[in-house]
């Protein structure tokens, strides 16, 4: 049995549906089972990773688990009293900078770190920008004009259903085990490129403009903690993470290449309709 973390999130859900699809045991963690829609063959169990003393029951018998970064390392130790033998974490490219005064880069560090000093078997699994950040933009996206920051600033942004296709062939085998797996799409674009694409694919011009820093900081500071706006700001702003660079983890580990932008926006148009 394989126990998938975030099991109702952008990466969990489908992680959960490549293993039912391939005949595995799952259960999806979330926080209301009720709620959760998971697919036939798996079951959701409650769970709250803020509480790892409470995870016991839910890791009984699973042989690996899907993990997030940011929570206490005590997850590491309950899995482990459970008889999990292999974990994979989603962790974060900002993990590959070693930079421990940038507030996001530390949480990945640190976990990736207590992981490595447990004794579970582990991959990191490090992805880019998820390409399911444009759904952000539907708002701006119905009225026609999408202003948003760092203009210049190239991502290979990724399809979450192949970052879960690469943490599902580590789930199930031992031979990914040791492994540190940075995971981009086929190519770098901007916000203006992913803009443009998204128009295209609507049938609609739609046309980006550039944010400047203090107005998104501003608007960015509305929804979350100073110190994680600043990490933005240092990797996007300052330079510090590079996301322009594109890895073939994706075809190394599944055998098949990863999707393209175009192609998750025709996927998805009915989103942003």
């Amino acid at each position: 049995m394989i126990v998938v973390a975030g099991g109702t999130g952008n990466v969990g859900r489908e992680i959960v549906r490549q293993l039912v699809d391939v005949g595995e045991a799952v259960t999806a963690l979330t926080r209301d089972p009720a709620k959760a829609r998971v697919p036939a063959g798996a079951t959701a169990v409650a769970a709250d990773l803020t509480e790892p003393s409470t995870l016991g029951p839910a890791l009984t018998g699973a042989s690996a688990v899907f993990l997030l970064s940011g929570y206490s390392p005590d997850i590491f130790a309950e899995a482990e009293k459970a008889g999990v033998r292999r974990v994979v974490l989603l962790s974060g490219g900002s993990a590959e900078t070693g930079d421990r005064g940038n507030a996001v880069a530390r949480y990945m560090i640190e976990t990736e770190d207590a992981l490595r000093v447990s004794g579970l078997a582990w991959t990191m699994v490090r992805p880019r920008m998820f390409m399911t950040n444009a759904f952000q933009w539907t708002a701006q996206i119905k009225a026609g004009v999408v202003r948003a920051p760092w203009a210049d600033v190239p991502s290979a942004v990724i399809d979450p259903a192949d970052i879960a296709a690469v943490a599902v062939k580590a789930l199930v085998s031992a031979e990914h085990e040791g492994r540190e797996y940075p995971v981009t799409g086929p190519e770098a674009l901007r916000p203006g490129d992913r803009v443009r694409i998204l128009g295209q694919a609507l049938g609609r011009d739609l046309r980006y403009e550039a944010q400047p820093d203090d107005e998104a900081r501003a608007e960015m500071l509305q929804q979350m903690p100073a110190e994680y706006v600043d990490a933005f700001f240092g990797f996007y702003s300052d330079g510090i993470l590079d996301e322009a660079t594109v890895y073939p983890t994706v075809t190394e580990v599944t055998g098949r290449p990863p999707r393209t932008f175009a192609d998750w926006a025709v996927a998805n148009v009915g989103r942003f309709q």
